[in-house]
C-alpha cells in the first residue's frame, strides 16, 4: 500500500480531531477482524504501540504483525517505538506498511539523524515526549516533524489514569506549532496519548489536541453487535461539546 507525501490536513469533510484506537486493547486472538472493525467504525488511524521490555517494562508486538494488519485497513497506521535502540526498527516497520513512526527522542542518540531515516523510508516522523521529558526536544527539529506525540500516561502499560499536568503541556506544544507553523513551517499533528476517555477528550482537545489515541476506553466499549461505532461517535460528541 503506498504511503502518502503530505501531512493529512484539516478540511471541511476531515474533521480536526482524529482518533487513533490503539490495538494495545484490541483482541489479539482476532486482530484483522478487530481493525476492520474500528475502521467500519470511523477510526482515523490505527496506533501500533511497540515495546521492547528494554526501554519500557512490556514487550508487545513487533513488524510481523504490522504487516499482517496492513491488507485490513486503508486507513494510516500509526507506529509508535517504545524501544531502544530505535534505527534497525525504522525500515522494518516502513517495509510493514507503517505510514507514521514515531519514538522517544531519549532512545536515539542521534534524534535528528532517526528523523531524517524515518521520512527517507517514506513514513512521516514524530517523536514521542513522555511525562516528564520537557518540550525543549522539539526545539532543533521542528523542520523535521510531521507529528509530536505528548505521553499522558508512563509508557508501557494500557488502562492507565490521564495524568492532569499533561493539558499545561498541550497549550505550550501548541503555542510552539502554531508560531513554526506561521513562520512559514510545515503543519505538525499534535497527538496525546493516554488515559483518554469520554469525560476528559474535550479538555484533550480545547488544549490543542490534534490525534486522540484510545485504548481501552474504545476496546472496551463494543456494543451487541461487536461495532465500536457507537464509543467512538460518543468521543466525536464528546470532544465537540463546549467547556
Amino acid at each position: 500500500m503506498s504511503r502518502s507525501s503530505k501531512p493529512l490536513p484539516a478540511t471541511a469533510d476531515a474533521p480536526s480531531l482524529r482518533l487513533a484506537p490503539s490495538i494495545l486493547s484490541a483482541d489479539f486472538a482476532r486482530l484483522g477482524e478487530e481493525v476492520r472493525a474500528i475502521e467500519a467504525a470511523g477510526a482515523d488511524i490505527v496506533h501500533f504501540d511497540v515495546m521492547d521490555n528494554h526501554y519500557v517494562p512490556n514487550l508487545t508486538i513487533g513488524p510481523q504483525v504490522c504487516e499482517a494488519i496492513r491488507p485490513h485497513v486503508k486507513i494510516p497506521i500509526d507506529v509508535h517505538l517504545m524501544v531502544e535502540p530505535v534505527d534497525a526498527l525504522v525500515p522494518l516497520f516502513a517495509k510493514a506498511g507503517a505510514n507514521y513512526i514515531t519514538f522517544h527522542p531519549d532512545a536515539s542518540r542521534h534524534v535528528d539523524r532517526t528523523l531524517q531515516l524515518i521520512r527517507a523510508h517514506g513514513c512521516k516522523a514524530g517523536i514521542v515526549l513522555n511525562p516528564a521529558t520537557p518540550l525543549s526536544w522539539m526545539d532543533h527539529v521542528m523542520d523535521k516533524l510531521d507529528l509530536v506525540l505528548l505521553m499522558s500516561v508512563n509508557p508501557g502499560f494500557g488502562g492507565q489514569a490521564f495524568i492532569p499536568a499533561t493539558l499545561q503541556k498541550l497549550r505550550e506544544a501548541r503555542r510552539r506549532i502554531d508560531a513554526h507553523v506561521a513562520a512559514g513551517g510545515q503543519p505538525i499533528w499534535l497527538e496525546v496519548d493516554g488515559g483518554v476517555k469520554m469525560d476528559n477528550i474535550g479538555e484533550i482537545v480545547r488544549a490543542g489536541a490534534d490525534i486522540c489515541v484510545a485504548g481501552s476506553a474504545i476496546f472496551g466499549a463494543a456494543d451487541a453487535a461487536g461495532s465500536y461505532r457507537g464509543v467512538m461517535t460518543g468521543l466525536r460528541q464528546a470532544a465537540a461539546t463546549p467547556a
